[in-house]
């Protein structure tokens, strides 16, 4: 039975069941779904931050170019809405993963995802765009001794190649943000920046608006066929027709099979806290706003938003038989109390803070832990899905790479074997979920044995599926 006194489930007492990002009067309205026919000269198939990168670089490039862009429900109601806002410079979900599964071109991936960082700052000075965009970069804070060996390697191997990353000790690393569970830390001064990813999303879905894309919101397509030398994309109320579509729908693959055998959606929970006192601020330090995370396999990733709430979330990622994604799963009591839990745990001066939000969202997960592309339709459409949460940032990437693969461009980026390789895909159920299943079990066991991988873990590992987040 639970104790409705403890200070954890106190705090979640009038956490409302909603995103804090979009939870805001200043929202725009949606624009009108789509009723009739269309032709353009391309169709870019979602409203999250691929969809609407995509419609606003291919404008950029060519302003003669018609473009219409379709969402399902409104212009960043998914994902893009519902992240912590990290915008990160790393193209391969951190440097480690791109070590171990791209070491041969991590010093171009390293670059173009500082250049694609730079890129999204001035995309938002262009346009004026307020995402409440700061380049704060990021501290990963080890929780236990196995992670502090774990981060010393890996701040020696970054700054081996050019990285700009430090080790902190446990003093150093308090000083930075108060907690007695940090026993040492690796700060990234300048490679990730904080966003408000709502505002992200309508100011991106202005610029592209402003420069003459026409998007259609409440407007799903619902099929795909060939026309001619052109794809026709139905919708419930019409259709368009165009020789040349991007996709970006991350878990929602039905208007493309084959993604299916490489997306798994898991669902990631989060919390938002009242305002924090300036008492309460200083109690807690955390005097460069910077991102933050722990280095568990299972872990927290956490942020201070610009009214000086913490964004908590993370650890519990939940997986559902049979790739379900349904609104019910955004709604699980049992995960925001331990979430809660370990918020306290983490910050114990804070007690009798409260929560204010919490929320639920399906992240697109792949075997390798970061986006990957393809084509279909004999190159007419192109796609890419996988990033496996860390996508605020390495979507406009990868929306350069759709209009690369679409336009049949030649580029330094196409070449990349990064690119043109793609993950391994998930077993067919029953099989997927048990070995989700397993993996889960597995990667909590390991937090608790300082780091020791089962042969579980060890198998994926030699199989290039070797989980760890």
């Amino acid at each position: 039975m639970i104790n409705v006194s403890r200070p954890a489930v106190t705090a979640l007492a009038h956490a409302e069941p909603m995103v804090f990002w979009l939870d805001d009067p200043a929202a725009p309205a949606a624009e009108p779904m789509l009723v009739g026919d269309l032709a353009a000269d391309l169709v870019v198939v979602g409203g999250g931050y691929t969809g609407l990168w995509a419609a606003l670089l291919a404008k950029e490039a060519d302003p003669a170019r018609d473009v219409v862009l379709l969402e399902a429900q409104t212009v960043g109601w998914a994902a893009s809405g519902r992240n912590g806002g990290f915008c990160a410079a790393s193209l391969t979900h951190g440097e480690a993963n791109g070590l171990d599964r791209f070491s041969g071109e991590f010093d171009v991936l390293q670059r173009m995802g500082r250049a694609n960082l730079d890129g999204i700052e001035d995309t938002l000075h262009r346009h004026g765009i307020d995402a409440e965009f700061e380049r704060t970069g990021e501290i990963d804070f080890a929780v236990a001794p196995w992670q502090v060996k774990e981060l010393r390697v890996l701040v020696g191997q970054i700054r081996d190649h050019g990285g700009n990353v430090e080790f902190l000790d446990q003093d150093q690393a308090r000083d930075c943000v108060d907690s007695p569970t940090y026993v040492g830390g690796m700060r990234d001064p300048d490679g990730v920046a904080m966003v408000h990813p709502g505002k992200l999303a309508w100011g991106l879905r202005r610029a592209c608006l402003d420069l003459g894309v026409r998007i259609h919101e409440h407007t799903e397509a619902t099929g795909i066929a060939k026309d001619g030398a052109h794809l026709r994309l139905r919708t419930a109320y019409g259709s368009v027709r165009a020789p040349k579509v991007v996709l970006g729908t991350n878990v929602f693959t039905g208007l493309l099979r084959r993604l299916r055998h490489y997306v798994a959606p898991v669902y990631d929970y989060v919390l938002v806290t009242e305002p924090l006192s300036a008492a309460q601020l200083a109690s807690v330090g955390w005097r460069g706003r910077q991102g933050l995370a722990d280095s568990a396999n299972q872990f927290h990733y956490y942020r201070l938003t610009a009214d000086d709430r913490i964004l908590w979330g993370g650890y519990d990622a939940v997986y559902h038989y049979g790739s379900r994604v349904r609104a019910e799963y955004e709604h699980r009591p049992a995960t925001y109390r331990l979430l809660a839990e370990q918020f306290f745990e983490t910050f114990p001066q804070l007690e009798g803070l409260s929560f204010t939000h919490r929320w639920a969202g399906a992240i697109d997960a792949c075997t390798r832990f970061t986006s990957f592309w393809g084509q279909a339709y004999g190159g007419r459409l192109a796609y890419v899905a996988g990033y496996t949460g860390l996508g605020v940032a390495s979507t406009r990437f990868g929306a350069q790479v759709l209009l690369d693969l679409v336009d049949g461009v030649d580029s330094e980026r196409t070449r990349l074997d990064f690119v043109r390789s793609k993950p391994l895909p998930f077993p067919p159920e029953p099989l997927r979920y048990a070995s989700i299943m397993a993996t889960k079990w597995s990667i909590e066991r390991a937090d608790l044995h300082e780091g020791r991988r089962n042969l579980w873990l060890r198998t994926l590992d030699r199989f290039g599926l070797g989980f760890d987040s």
